[in-house]
């Protein structure tokens, strides 16, 4: 009896010390996991680093490409460390998230080992790289059109529910835009919702806890609720509470938020503002098609703007899509406007800046992998997370010539889009200072001299195309 007792206490003993030691985990997990920057929390860091995220990638869903590896070190190897995750439902039927039977037919109560074995790959290896992953949960064009007629949620293509007991069409049309389809109105309370959606709901459910069962064991990872949702709040507020919960009765530490169609045009979108007026929901921001549409120096005025209402409520503005080199019907511009924005963004204080997938954007090639390399050894010079938008300090400037960023008197970053000169105020600040040029076209950097400082100081580009300065006091 005493042996029995005594090994019952050993084992008390013993589980009370796994569960010390798993609390001191979690615990050492949260204090490196990627946070708002405690110095300045409209930027990000990681393992209690601050961390500037700059990236670039083929695709979106990066975690189904055979190449995944070779990819991931290409852009650590320019100093990337983002990118962008959808967990797509579009690709060709051996790429599904459930099961598929003999029959052709999908089970939604199974699942496809090889999808989500290759998740599991991304998450693991983003990690060993130091590279932010920010998870879209939902992607609206996965659904509609002709993406619907293949996917395993379309009642005809499965064997666990039918049109009847869902409210499911065997087609959808109309652009996702226009946000008719029931999928995206399965949440009670909102205005559309109908009691059989709780069937599709059930399995909505079953899906993000497969996705959190796996990417809750990792630091790097963000979550975002949609790509460019029209759909009411309501529906992106239930998944980021959904994906909150889970984290926290798990321990840990995570940080959610949703992406809004109309952000294109931001001071006049309703779902921009409500978001800044909650920051205890929508913990970042994601901005990224404020990244189209608009060009040159409405750009800025867009971006500045989103900058300035997040200064109210501090939180880092991420841009996970950069639009360029498509020059699609609705603005994505060329990859001389996307480099523009990219460049932009920085200089109003964003956080995260990736080029959005080839078509659409200019992905990860050279020109790219050159933004990436000259913005890293930029930050060496100049940390973003010290300086602020100073464009008050930039004389004889034409519109859309060049923008400056900056802690007066002590490290200035000076960006021209297409060469240029302009006169940067620096009356207040006598001494030395060193100016070195940076050709984004190449990423590498070029002439270095000294100025002097307690005047006006004209500082002219090298020549045209884009060109970044950094002037540090000696």
């Amino acid at each position: 009896m005493q042996v029995r007792n005594g090994h019952k206490s050993a084992m008390v003993v013993a589980a009370g010390m796994v569960a010390l030691l798993c609390g001191n985990c979690l615990g050492d997990r949260n204090s490196d996991c990627i946070k708002p920057y405690a110095k300045n929390p409209r930027y990000w860091q990681y393992r209690g680093e601050p961390v500037l995220l700059l990236g670039g990638s083929k695709t979106d869903h990066i975690f189904l490409l055979d190449d995944l590896k070779t990819h991931l070190d290409e852009l650590a190897g320019v100093g990337g460390n983002y990118v962008r995750n959808t967990m797509s439902q579009r690709e060709g039927l051996e790429l599904k998230p459930h099961k598929r039977l003999s029959n052709g037919k999908f089970d939604l109560k199974q699942w496809n080992g090889d999808y989500w074995k290759r998740f599991a790959n991304c998450l693991k290896w983003c990690q060993e790289r130091q590279i932010i992953i920010q998870i879209e949960v939902w992607d609206r064009f996965d659904y509609s059109q002709d993406q619907w007629q293949n996917s395993p949620w379309r009642p005809g293509n499965n064997v666990t529910y039918t049109n009847q007991q869902t409210g499911l069409a065997e087609k959808y049309r109309d652009h996702p835009w226009r946000d008719k389809h029931p999928f995206f109105h399965a949440i009670p309370g909102m205005s559309r919702y109908k009691k059989q959606y709780d069937t599709i709901r059930r399995f909505q459910e079953a899906f993000v806890d497969k996705m959190l069962s796996y990417s809750l064991d990792y630091d790097n990872v963000l979550y975002c609720m949609n790509n460019e949702t029209s759909t009411p709040v309501a529906w992106g507020r239930y998944w980021m509470r959904f994906i909150k919960e889970h984290a926290k009765a798990k321990g840990v530490e995570v940080y959610v938020t949703d992406m809004f169609d109309d952000g294109w045009n931001p001071q006049s979108s309703a779902k921009i503002r409500q978001a800044f007026d909650d920051p205890k929901a929508y913990e970042f921001m994601d901005i990224s098609q404020v990244n189209s549409r608009t060009f040159n120096e409405a750009h800025w005025v867009n971006i500045k703007w989103l900058a300035d209402q997040a200064a109210k409520h501090p939180r880092p503005l991420n841009n996970t899509k950069i639009y360029s080199d498509g020059e699609l019907g609705f603005g994505t511009g060329t990859p001389i406007d996307g480099v523009e924005r990219f460049w932009r963004n920085l200089i109003a204080g964003c956080a995260s800046c990736r080029f959005h997938r080839d078509g659409a954007g200019i992905g990860l090639n050279d020109i790219a992998k050159a933004c990436i390399k000259a913005a890293r050894k930029v930050e060496r010079e100049v940390r973003f997370w010290q300086v602020r938008p100073r464009m008050d300090l930039l004389k004889d400037r034409r519109q859309d010539e060049a923008y400056l960023t900056a802690r007066p008197g002590r490290d200035y970053m000076l960006y021209f889009t297409d060469g240029g000169s302009v006169k940067l105020d620096l009356k207040k600040h006598k001494g030395e200072f060193t100016l070195r040029w940076m050709n984004i076209k190449t990423g590498d950097w070029a002439a270095k001299t000294r100025i002097t400082g307690g005047k006006e100081v004209t500082i002219a580009a090298p020549g045209k195309g884009g060109w970044t300065a950094t002037i540090v006091k000696q």
